[in-house]
């Protein structure tokens, strides 16, 4: 009888060379825009916000066409970069009056908001998913399927666009009011922040409830019960989340 033991060292070898290519080939198409499928990403970031289950639904046609569960297209990573400094800038031209300072709070937002942020999320859950929610194979013969670092970034991706909408976008416009002294701006405040926050841990739920080889993946939905009971306790405590950060970034104190 032949041993397994070779199989799942070439089969772990070959996933790893095959990561490489596309992580190059990734990087590439970054600077290729005319390569990006535009029109499809705004498709994924108007049903993220509407209808998520169906963004979910394309990924399972993508890893049946693909290979591979993760994006091959960088275009919804640019264009939630740009979308994020863009916002960060009409904050900045409205309460900031330095332009050296809002080169610094646009450069700094991108990268703790968003990229570093994003990567420290996605490193833990992709170190999660394959250490303890692999469900195991039923015998050696089967094929090992593994989470990639790249789809885990990809879910991060997806649950950021429609937080931006909320605490970016509709917080931008009602920035004037919930920075304002008062129940009620303090109340909007944390009910604005207490949605964003959950509904980007239910759409990380769903990208990795949506992989097949994956099992308990409701631990992904516990930080909402996490931020549902902390918001009362900001609320009763007298915690703006607007004011907060507004003053973290900005020089005019409000």
């Amino acid at each position: 009888m032949l041993p397994t033991t070779s199989r799942s060292r070439s089969s772990s070898s070959s996933s790893s060379s095959r990561a490489n290519p596309m992580f190059l080939q990734y990087f590439r198409r970054i600077v290729k825009w005319q390569q990006m499928d535009i029109e499809y990403t705004f498709w994924q970031m108007l049903n993220l916000c509407t209808s998520p289950k169906v963004v979910y639904q394309h990924t399972k046609y993508h890893k049946q066409t693909k290979n591979q569960w993760a994006r091959d297209d960088p275009a919804f990573i640019v264009i939630c970069s740009l979308l994020l400094i863009v916002a960060t800038l009409a904050y900045c031209a409205t309460y900031d009056h330095s332009g050296s300072h809002a080169i610094v709070v646009v450069v700094s937002v991108f990268l703790t908001h968003f990229l570093i942020t994003g990567a420290v999320i996605a490193t833990c859950c992709w170190f999660l998913t394959n250490s303890y929610l692999r469900e195991e194979a039923p015998n050696s013969h089967v094929v090992e399927q593994r989470v990639e670092w790249l789809y885990t970034f990809d879910v991060h991706c997806n649950s950021f666009f429609p937080m931006f909408v909320l605490l970016y976008v509709v917080h931008y416009f009602l920035s004037p009011l919930l920075i304002t002294h008062g129940f009620i701006p303090l109340l909007l405040s944390n009910l604005l922040f207490m949605v964003g926050a959950s509904y980007y841990h239910y759409l990380n739920f769903l990208g990795y409830d949506v992989l097949p080889f994956l099992e308990r993946t409701t631990f992904f939905l516990y930080p909402i019960g996490i931020v549902i009971v902390l918001s009362p306790i900001l609320i009763l405590s007298g915690f703006n989340p607007s004011k907060y950060f507004m003053n973290m970034y900005f020089s005019q104190r409000l």
